[in-house]
Formats: C-alpha cells, sequence, structure tokens
C-alpha cells in the first residue's frame, strides 16, 4: 500500500470534496448540506490562509483521503492554556466507500501523523475531535493521543486530545511503521521472482558471453554454458546481432545440476561460474547482495510498472522517467541500492515515482565551499532554488538558535543521507551548530534514475538537485566530493562556451545542461586525515540547469517539443513491447528516416566534439535528454559533465578546467565512441529494432557509417583528426564492463584516471566499417 499526500488543488479537486463531505458518513465534517460552490469556497479559503493547509491523500495513486494541518494558535483553538511552541492541528476524514478494506483507514491516519511529524519542528500534533466520534477517539488512543479536556467549539463538543512525537514513536500505530508492514513487501512472490530470474540469468548469460567470459557453445539447435565444474548447465536458444551481442530466448532458458532439473537462480549462476568470473572472494557477497537488491527492484517493476509503451509515447517526461525497468542495460548488478531498506526503496526509489521533499541544512560558511558559474552570485542562486519565504524562514531557524545567517551557507540532503549519515556519523559537527537543521523545503522532487539526482516537480523551471548518498549502487559508493566539485560550475561554463560557440553543434541542436552552482562541507574530522575517503563525500549538493529553464539558449524547449530521457529507447514494457518502436510508428517517419534523424541529434555532435575539439563525454541514454517532436528526437541535451567529460591532447585550458585533461594515447581516444557509444547503446538499440522487424542490423549500421562519413564531407578540414581517430576501422578494443564490476564491485575504477583501470579483451568487429570486397 503506497499512501502519498499532496496539495490540495481546489479547482481540480472541489467536486470529488463536495462528494465526500457531504455523504452521511461524513457526518461529524459537519457538512452534510453544503452545495458544490460553499466546499469550494471553504477550500479556497483554506487555500489562501497562511496557517492552514489542505492536503489530498492518495492510496496506490488513487484520491482515497483528506487532511488538513493548521496552526492551532491561530483560529477556533487560540488562546488555549493547553496550547505549546512545537503544536500542530490535524484533521482527517477517509473517502465513504461501499466497500471497507481492513487496516485501511489506520494505515492512512498513521501515514497522516508521519507527514505531521515530518516537519521537524513540529512537537506535538492537537486535535479536537467531537466527543460522540467513538471511531476517531479509538484511532486517537492507538496513536498515543491524550485527552486533555473537553472544549466547546463551533457545532460541537470537541475533545481537545494532543500526542507528542514520543508518544506517537511508542504507540501501536507508531510502532507498527516502525516494523514490518506486508504489504510493502507483497511483489517478493513466486510468480515475480521466477520471471525476474530468468530475465536476469539470461542478461547475465548475455553480458558475460558479450565480455569473453563464458563461451556458449552450440547444442542441439540452441546454446549451452557449463560451470567450470561441470555440475551445473544452461540450455537456451538465442538470436546473435553484431558486435558479439547475444539475445536469449527467456523461454527456452533451463537450469540442470547434476543432471535435475533446477530453477534458475541468479545468485546461483554466480556462485557456479565465480572462478571464471573472477570475482575476489572478499567481492563475491557483496556482488551476490546486489544481484538480491536487482531482483527485488525487478519483482517490484513486475507489480507496478504497468505502463503500456504505447501509453508511454504520450506520457510526459517524469512519467517516462519512472517507467524505466532495465537500469543500464550492460551492467547485470545495476539496482545495488546497499542501504536502502525496502521503505526507503519504496520512498525514494525512481521507479517508484514517488515525490520526495529535500531536507535543508545550514552549514556553516567557513567551514564550506560553494563554487558558482558565471554570472550567478549567492543571492541569484538562493532566489531560484529556495524563493524568498523559504529563506526567510531558514534565516528565522538560524535565528531561533542565536545564530547569525549571514554565518551560514544552505545545502541541500536527501531524506535518507540526514536521517542515515549526517544526524549520525557528524553528530558532532551537529551538536557544534556547524550543521543545523533547517527542515525540508517546500518543493516535491522526483528521483531520476541516477537515485540521487532529483527533478523539481514543483517548479520544473528550477534546478535538477543533485544530491550525495552514501549507498552502494553498481560499483560506487554515490558520495560528491566538495574538493572534486569545486571546478564543476567552471568546467560546465568552458564546456557551455566551447558547444554553444560552435556553428555545427548549434545547427544539431546539441547543448549542455549546465551545473551552475556546487556546495560543499568539509569542517568534520574526517577532511582532516591528510587522505581521501568516502566520508569526505557525504555532505555535498550541485545544481543543474532544467529543460523547462528559460536558459541557456537552445536548451529550453519550444513549443511542440517535450523531453524524454534517451534511456527510453532501450525500454521494453512489462509485455516486451518496445518504446522505440512504438515512437517510430507514431511518428510520420520511415524508420530510416527516423533513426537517421536521431543519429544526426546524438551521434553527429559527439564525433564532431571528438574531432574538432578533443572533448568527450559520458553518453550513455541516462545522461542525454532528448528532445521530441512529433515522437520523433530532434535535438539532444548532454547532462552529467563535471564528472563524466575529459578532453585529450595538448589544448590550451583555464587553470580551473585543467582536471579534465585526460592523458589518453592518440589509438584509444576513438573508444569515446567505440565503447560508449557503438557498443554501450547502438548495439542494444539495433538489437531491438531488427527483433521487432522495424529495421534490420546491417541498415542500422549503414546509417551510423554514414552520419559518420556525412559529418566529414561537410568538414573536410577534419580529415586529419578523422584519419587520427579512425571511427569507421575494421574493428577496435573491447572494453568491458562488467569485468570492471566484477574486479571490484565497490569501486569499479579510479575516478581521477579512468582510462588507465579499464579493462581490454581483443577486439571486437566494427559493424560500421565499410564493407570488404566488391559492392
Amino acid at each position: 500500500m503506497r499512501i502519498t499526500l499532496e496539495p490540495l488543488d481546489v479547482e481540480r479537486d472541489a467536486g470529488l470534496l463536495h462528494t465526500w463531505v457531504t455523504h452521511p458518513r461524513s457526518v461529524f465534517w459537519m457538512m452534510g448540506g453544503a452545495t458544490a460552490a460553499e466546499v469550494a469556497a471553504e477550500y479556497a479559503a483554506i487555500a489562501a490562509n497562511p496557517h492552514h493547509d489542505a492536503w489530498l491523500g492518495r492510496v496506490d495513486g488513487e484520491a482515497a483521503f483528506l487532511a488538513e494541518t493548521y496552526d492551532p494558535h491561530h483560529g477556533p483553538l487560540a488562546g488555549l492554556p493547553e496550547l505549546r511552541a512545537g503544536d500542530l492541528g490535524m484533521h482527517v476524514l477517509v473517502a465513504p466507500t461501499s466497500q471497507p478494506v481492513t487496516g485501511f483507514t489506520t494505515a492512512v491516519f498513521t501515514a497522516v501523523m508521519e507527514h505531521c511529524f515530518a516537519d521537524p519542528g513540529v512537537d506535538r500534533v492537537v486535535v479536537e475531535p467531537d466527543v460522540r466520534n467513538e471511531k476517531i477517539a479509538a484511532l486517537n488512543a492507538a496513536a498515543g493521543f491524550v485527552v486533555e479536556r473537553e472544549i466547546d467549539l463551533p457545532g460541537k463538543a470537541a475533545a481537545l486530545s494532543t500526542c507528542t512525537r514520543q508518544a506517537f514513536a511508542a504507540s501501536r500505530l507508531g510502532a507498527s511503521r516502525s516494523g514490518i508492514d506486508p504489504t510493502d513487501h507483497a511483489h517478493l512472490n513466486p510468480e515475480n521472482l521466477e520471471r525476474a530470474q530468468a530475465a536476469l540469468v539470461a542478461k547475465a548469460i548475455a553480458e558475460f558471453s558479450h565480455e569473453r567470459l563464458l563461451v556458449p557453445r552450440a547444442h542441439e539447435g540452441g546454446w549451452e554454458v557449463r560451470s567450470p565444474d561441470g555440475r551445473a548447465r544452461y540450455t537456451f536458444t538465442a538470436r546473435r546481432f553484431a558486435l558479439e551481442h547475444w539475445v536469449i530466448d527467456r523461454a527456452s532458458l533451463h537450469r540442470t545440476v547434476d543432471g535435475e532439473p533446477r530453477p534458475v537462480d541468479v545468485q546461483q549462476f554466480v556462485v557456479e561460474f565465480a572462478s571464471v568470473l573472477g570475482i575476489p572472494d572478499a567481492m563475491l557477497p557483496t556482488y551476490l547482495e546486489e544481484l538480491a537488491s536487482t531482483l527485488a527492484s525487478a519483482t517490484w517493476k513486475l507489480t507496478h510498472a504497468t505502463a503500456t509503451a504505447e501509453e508511454l509515447v504520450h506520457a510526459d517526461y517524469q512519467a517516462i522517467e519512472a517507467a524505466m525497468t532495465e537500469g543500464h542495460p550492460s551492467f547485470v548488478a545495476n539496482n545495488g541500492r546497499i542501504g536502502y531498506g525496502a521503505d526507503d526503496y519504496a520512498a525514494y526509489a525512481p521507479e517508484t515515482g514517488n515525490d520526495v521533499r529535500l531536507v535543508w541544512v545550514a552549514v556553516r560558511r567557513t567551514l564550506a565551499t560553494l563554487s558558482l558559474g558565471a554570472g550567478l552570485d549567492e543571492e541569484t542562486l538562493w532566489s531560484r532554488e529556495l524563493g524568498e519565504p523559504v529563506q526567510a524562514r531558514f534565516a528565522a531557524t538560524l535565528a531561533g538558535h542565536g545564530l547569525d545567517p549571514d554565518d551560514y551557507l544552505f545545502l541541500p540532503l536527501h531524506p535518507w543521507q540526514w536521517r542515515n549519515r549526517v544526524a549520525i556519523t557528524f553528530a558532532p559537527d551537529v551538536a557544534r551548530r556547524d550543521i543545523v537543521l533547517l527542515g525540508e523545503g517546500d518543493d516535491d522532487h522526483r528521483a531520476q534514475q541516477s537515485i540521487r539526482t532529483f527533478f523539481n516537480r514543483s517548479r520544473p523551471g528550477r534546478s535538477y538537485v543533485k544530491t550525495a548518498l552514501a549507498i552502494q549502487n553498481m560499483g560506487f559508493l554515490r558520495g560528491l566530493s566538495p574538493a572534486y566539485m569545486g571546478a564543476t560550475p567552471a568546467i560546465n561554463d568552458w564546456v557551455h562556451g566551447v558547444v554553444d560557440t560552435d556553428p555545427e553543434l548549434r545547427a544539431c541542436g546539441f547543448t549542455v545542461l549546465r551545473e551552475w552552482a556546487a556546495i560543499g562541507y568539509t569542517g568534520d574530522a574526517f577532511h582532516g586525515l591528510g587522505f581521501t575517503s568516502p566520508y569526505q563525500k557525504m555532505i555535498a549538493a550541485l545544481w543543474r540547469e532544467s529543460p523547462y529553464a528559460a536558459a541557456p539558449a537552445g536548451a529550453s524547449l519550444a513549443p511542440g517539443e517535450r523531453p524524454a530521457t534517451m534511456a527510453a529507447l532501450l525500454h521494453r514494457d512489462a509485455k516486451g513491447a518496445s518504446l522505440a518502436t512504438a515512437l517510430i510508428t507514431a511518428s510520420s517517419l520511415t524508420p530510416t528516416a527516423w533513426v537517421r534523424a536521431w543519429l544526426r541529434a546524438y551521434l553527429r555532435p559527439l564525433v564532431h566534439c571528438l574531432l574538432a575539439h578533443d572533448l568527450v563525454f559520458m553518453p550513455h541514454g541516462e545522461n542525454l535528454v532528448m528532445v521530441l517532436r512529433d515522437h520523433v528526437p530532434v535535438r539532444m541535451l548532454m547532462k552529467d559533465i563535471g564528472e563524466e567529460v575529459a578532453v585529450f591532447g595538448d589544448r590550451p585550458l583555464p587553470d580551473a578546467v585543467e582536471r579534465i585533461r585526460a592523458d589518453v594515447p592518440v589509438e584509444d581516444r576513438s573508444l569515446a565512441i567505440h565503447t560508449d557509444v557503438f557498443d554501450g547503446f547502438f548495439r542494444h538499440l539495433a538489437a531491438i529494432l531488427d527483433d521487432d522487424g522495424v529495421l534490420g542490423q546491417d541498415a542500422f549500421w549503414t546509417l551510423v557509417r554514414e552520419t559518420i562519413t556525412g559529418h566529414l564531407a561537410d568538414h573536410p578540414e577534419l580529415a586529419d583528426a578523422a584519419a587520427a581517430h579512425d571511427l569507421l576501422r575494421a574493428e577496435f578494443e573491447h572494453s568491458c564492463l562488467n569485468r570492471l564490476q566484477l574486479r571490484n564491485t565497490l569501486q569499479m575504477v579510479d575516478l581521477a584516471d579512468q582510462a588507465s583501470s579499464l579493462i581490454h579483451v581483443g577486439t571486437l568487429a566494427n559493424p560500421a566499417a565499410p564493407p570488404v570486397g566488391p559492392h
């Protein structure tokens, strides 16, 4: 059961509320005879009242209850001697239904109480139910409320009752939320597990075979792989594509152990093949845990991710983002998220589509670093990202502690990070008031596929916020280094300047979403150690421009355009339908014309950046935002610049940008296209389009070749660079991603020298190379 609360939209919700509040079962709400207009006027007045808020509650996405919160020092309770600072008033109305569900009202009431106490400034919840309402009295008692006394209010004799934060936590309702809720684990069932296991084992065999860790052998019209000891045997049918890409028919996958049929199980698979996979013994348990988490995520998606490819064609940006089910297309253990509990997963995983309010802290200015992009000052940053009312509230909180607001900077945190890391690991800093909790911001955010990056749902024009998050996920602890990020705005300004002033890139509509501000706290004991550690990456954040912002020029959306993550092109829905195929079908273009348009928007700019500027990105699907017009990608917005951009060679760079220079041999520089684009994305999409009968893989790779030769024909001045990189050569080095994670699942590569960390295994035939022989 997923319960969420959102600000009431009076215009949208008034009719629904009228149905609820006038129902005979809502007699204690005292609006039984109200007209629709009167209900709308009542809640419009609440919306305009700075001391009163109304919330629409949803259960599994469906409107199911109404909650109100209010300052009891204003209104009918004002002046009562029982009131004190830190009190919050609350009302709740569960929608009347003809088929009550056992435990439903209790779950809703508990969620509303948690919503109230989510504000760290709230010490007690105050309620004043009608003394005749026995059902709510029982519910209040179960939540820890104590009746103070009976009072007279307009229209009723009320039982003034209060519940402290501690009393709720110790109550039956509060304790149940800190314990086990079976509904949080309903997706973990045998049917879902069987499907998830088949998919993940098929992917493991396919990707490990692609990386030449396994060598499938032909067997009875299909294929087989055997464990090194010969006991375990897997048989399957598959299609093989360019770049040694395997697409395994999951239904055909069978496992035997000592000749006896056994269910496929990805953890057992890894244990059986551990010696050939090369996983160090010390790392094997961690890798198995990441696989278990990946399975848990897959089973959740099988239950909840029900949008079809046809529906996603017309979905909005964040609906598409949340609908992605695969994760990274090449990594097998790609949803590790070690550190999240089941409740954290339900609250924060991007696929759950939940809105999240970031937690803000103030950090002492002398112990922190704030870096700003060109033309941006601190006042503008806070004005854009917080607004004057929130700034004033934060300043008042600091002043209430006897602190000077001018001595502090504001820093956003992932809620998990505050509870599990900052409030514990950095307790001395909090106690010294070097870090001061300010509470939640006003805006609802949505986690992106990268988990720690948030899109602003309340105000889409405001920036993405990327936060430090100390969970282990896909080969890294997802922290943010204040020292490393100090140069991020300057790097982004420089890259944006290169891209924005290049006529070719402008013609392609290619631009970057700049990370234009970064902040990090360095006043903790860990920063004084004299060596680097993950603990130095716990309290930091950055702001990245949104595609909905008015700037920069070229990035903002024009009428008729809409954004979507490029990862969507590799998405298949629960029934196996491809979103890429659905987009092509919905467009007015032929498959050939559609793919050609996409390659012009995606591949051509990347090739140009390499040849003209020695500039390369990390252009996997999640790092690009497609801009679609009539279901066709017309341009690309590149993101995640600060951590995943590099410049080759000795071209002059500003001192602040020097960090991104990469010392890579000339013969390896083309891997920025061959590995990251051809092998990392094209091999997957080419197989999808071929499998769907939309565009054969030979035709796909011909379009890739034509895009590259077409660029060179338009830029003869880059002929020497094109010859040096030779993107259309017959073969290129085979760089293997899973081998990196298998070698060290805690840190796949040295971020300061990623090129030297890579693992190459032979070469791959280049499917974009010109055909050999007579033609």
